[in-house]
Order: structure tokens, then sequence, then C-alpha cells
């Protein structure tokens, strides 16, 4: 378990200072005059995309920066692993393209031409009825059309009626509601939360659409209600707006290449990259007004070392953050930020010529009613890139199949992630059998991998927009210092990379 925060003196700072560290090794003068000195030196703790762009940023801005990671490895969910002779996406393996930041990262990496889209094949959803493919129309599984014929399968006749009722109704209507599955229930009824949202938000975000804020998982959703009169309009403006094809892209070779090359590019910088380097505890120099960042040493008995700067930026998880600030904060404004769900991919490798055909499409959402299915989502990896299909030849097919769903809605708790990864992997041949309703044994079996993520997802749970508002407006009390990271700025590359990169522009550094 982590150490708590705790109070360092100058002198022990002094005396446990790095040789790596970026801090100012002049003797220290009085406070004002060195509070009125340009920062010259800025720490970054969390090694994944937010931290190595804001490590970026701040080089860009002059400053000398080093950056901690306490893995081995930096990039966070956006890394690799070799599997079947392939190296492919361990985490992120697309962004969405909502926004050009990052295509314009990407280009300005040098990556531009390996950026490619998936496949159009579609995907499919797997209800207590069986798998049927996804509704063309609207977002996070609301309908835009509660009436499409498509929809037969996944709705009952009365489940289709009470959908339909959202056009009828005031756009007063569950407008109180701060819940994705609230508003869905009030305008749309339970059936529509059941049948089609909660499969999906239990695959992509691992939690009940019952325990989403809807204004951070669908920004735009509830006020387009009062525009258009409905939430099926509104969905449908949403969709409209990215629509199927072009709402996600990637790049070709994976999206790993994207945390290879920020940490080239930061090398290039001369931005001081230190894996292994757990931060434990932060602190502040009452005299030179320095941050000082206690780290545990390894391999060294417990022993322990402090790195300095003018400047602290954490791209840690949120728990980590609060925890790593709390003694510097009004504690009464500290956010009650909670892990999230913990995940397991498992990447199998099969030949099968049953699977050329894409009989799922790109890959599958299911629904947690299902009792006969464990995975929460299968990617078919050949099917969605045609780069991986180009690769692996001739009858040879990747899927990826997600575990560690949060609480359903009756409150159960799914405790595949307790399996050993060989148990895992068993499991996983089962489940895409079922999913992808072809026989998947262990002849078929070519290479397989398990890579389990704690603290991947953050927890967007109700009031989260108000909370990360709170923090920040918190944190400005504090001179010289950022918080940066998917807990803060929302799930996914289309919300981290600008709000990172913004947040290190407004940084003052006078």
């Amino acid at each position: 378990m982590a150490s708590q925060p705790q109070k360092v003196t100058p002198d022990q700072a002094n005396t446990l200072k790095s040789p790596e560290a970026p801090g100012d090794s002049s003797p220290a003068h009085a406070p004002d005059a060195v509070r009125s000195r340009k920062a010259r030196t800025a720490l970054v703790v969390g090694g994944g995309v937010s931290g190595l762009l804001a490590a970026r940023e701040l080089a860009d801005r002059g400053l000398r920066v080093v950056l901690t990671e306490s893995r081995d490895h930096f990039g966070g969910a956006v890394g690799a692993h070799q599997v079947g002779g392939m190296v492919l996406d361990s985490g992120a393996e697309s962004y969405a393209t909502r926004n050009a930041s990052v295509a314009e990262l990407i280009d300005d990496l040098g990556l531009g031409e390996a950026r490619t889209t998936p496949s159009r094949v579609g995907s499919w959803l797997y209800l207590p009825s069986g798998p049927i493919p996804m509704p063309s129309s609207g977002i996070l599984g609301i309908p835009a059309n509660p009436g499409d014929s498509e929809l037969r399968p996944a709705l009952t006749a009365a489940g289709q009626r009470r959908a339909a009722m959202d056009r009828y109704l005031p756009s007063s209507v569950g407008a109180h509601q701060k819940t994705l599955g609230g508003l869905v229930k009030a305008r749309m009824g339970q059936h529509v939360v059941d049948g089609l949202v909660a499969p999906v938000t239990m695959g992509i975000h691992s939690t009940h659409p019952n325990e989403l804020d809807v204004d951070a998982v669908a920004p735009g959703l509830r006020e387009g209600i009062r525009t258009y009169g409905s939430l099926g309009a509104s969905a449908a403006v949403l969709r409209a707006n990215s629509p199927a094809g072009s709402q996600v892209a990637g790049l070709v070779g994976g999206m790993n290449q994207l945390s290879e090359a920020l940490v080239n590019d930061l090398t290039r910088r001369g931005v001081r990259l230190l894996a292994g380097c757990d931060v434990i505890a932060v602190d502040r120099d009452e005299v030179t007004q320095n941050w000082i960042a206690i780290r545990r040493q390894e391999g060294s008995a417990g022993k322990r070392a402090a790195l300095t700067a003018d400047v602290l930026v954490l791209a840690t998880d949120g728990p980590t953050t609060v925890r790593l600030l709390g003694p510097h904060l009004d504690s009464d404004l500290l956010p009650e930020v909670r892990r999230g769900p913990e995940i397991a991919l498992v990447t199998l490798v099969v030949d099968a010529p049953a699977l050329d055909s894409a009989p799922r499409g790109t890959g599958v959402l299911v629904s947690d009613r299902v009792r006969t299915v464990r995975a929460k989502a299968l990617t078919h990896m050949t099917a969605k890139w045609q780069w991986i299909a180009d690769r692996v030849g001739e009858h040879r097919h990747i899927l990826r199949l997600s575990y560690g769903r949060g609480p359903t809605s009756e409150g159960q708790s799914i405790t595949e992630l307790t399996l050993s990864d060989e148990q895992l992997m068993s499991l996983a041949l089962h489940d895409a059998s079922r999913i992808m309703g072809t026989s998947l044994s262990r002849k078929y079996l070519q290479g397989a991998d398990v890579v389990r993520w704690k603290t991947a997802m953050p927890q967007v749970s109700i009031g989260h927009a108000q909370k990360v508002k709170a923090f920040r407006q918190n944190l400005t009390k504090l001179s010289r210092v950022a918080s940066v990271g998917a807990w803060l700025s929302g799930t996914g590359l289309a919300s981290l990379v600008p709000d990172t990169r913004t947040t290190i522009a407004d940084l003052d550094l006078g």
C-alpha cells in the first residue's frame, strides 16, 4: 500500500534530492524573490498519454522537464503486446473522431500516413434472445425511431409502443434526470434501457446507464430534447454529426505507435523519462516554493529520494491525484473519486475459416442480462481493421474479448477477473463460440494473451462534471500546479488530448 503524504522540510529535501531532479540547485533566497522568478523546471507525475502530452507542452514552453511513471513502460492504456507473432494494441485500438485534436497530434508526430478507418460492416448486440445487428440510428443504443422494424428483436411490441411516446411527451419530462438510464427510462421506458442502452454502456464504459452521468457520456443530449422536441430526435442529430463509419479511426500498425512516437519526441526534446519511479507523496518547500515529490527508491530497501521542480503536473488517476494533493487543498472541497472497474482483455488468435464472412460484423456488445456469455464485449479485430487481416493471412482471425463489468442493475458483481489467465483464455474461447455462432475449441487456437487494467477507465458517476469543476477551482489556490487525465477530461483520446493541451496552456509559469 502506498505511503500517506508526509511533510518534508527544506533540509530533508536537499538531502534526498535526486541527481536527475530538474530542481534549481542555487542557494535559497528570500521567498518573495523566489516566487517572482519565472518557472524554469517542471515535474510530470504519470506516464500515460496525458502525462506524455503534458510534458511535451511544457517543453514547448521552454521548461526543463522530468516525467515519472510507476510502471516499467510509458503510454498507459495506449500500449502494445505480442500475440501469435503479431504486435497488437494492448489497450485502446482506436480514437473518436468527433473533433480534430487526435488527428492533428498524429500528424504533428509524423504518423499521418498511418491513419486508417475501420470496416463499415457494422456491429451487433447479444441479447437474451440472441445476437442482432446494432440499430443503425441513434447513439449509445438510444433509437432515433423506436418504431423501426430492426428493433423488434430487442423490444417487445409494448416496449416499442412505450418508446414511441417519447415524441409526444413535453420536453420537460426527464429534464431533472442526471443519469443516462434515468433520462432514457423517463422518455422511452425501461425496455429501451435494458434491451438497447445497457448493453452498449456496459460494453463501452463497464457501467450500467443508471450509474452514468448523462452530461459526461452524452454531451448535448439533454439540451437536444428541448431543441428538437424528443430524445430520439436529439440522438438522431448527435448521430448525424458522426455518421456510421466515421465515429472512430486508428493507425495501421496500432494505436500503440502514438505512445511510442510521443516518447521518442520527448527524448529528442531532452525530457528526462523515469520509468519504475513511484511517487508516494508531494510537498512544497516553504522557502523556495519548489514542489517536492517523494519517490520510492527501487531496490534500496525502502529508501526514499526526492525530485524538485518549479512546476508540478499530476497525470495520475483520480484517487491517486486526490491523495497526493489532498494535504494542500481544502478537504471539504475534495471530490470523492472512485476507481473505475478493473478490466481484462483476452486476445485470441484462431484459424477459423467460418469467421471469414464476419458473421457478427466488427464486434458485439453483450447485454448484462445474458447468462450464457460472461464477456461484456467482443471485437473481431481482423474484420474491423483491414491492416490486421492483411498481416495475419488467410483464414486466421484475431478476437478480443473484454471482461470486467461494473455492478449490474441488480447490484450483482461479476467475478471473472478472479480467474487465472489460463482460465480466462478458456472462458474466452467458450464465449467467442457462443457470440460468433461457431465452435472455437483449443485446436483452433494459435496464440492468446491476457492484459489486465486496474485504473484505465475512470468512474463517470452522477455529478461528475460538477466534481471536476470544483476540483479544478480548488486547484487554482495553488500556484504552478495542474492536474490532467481521463478522470478529469472524460474517457477517450478525443477528450483527453484537447483538455490536456488547454490545461497546460493555461498554467501560469510567471
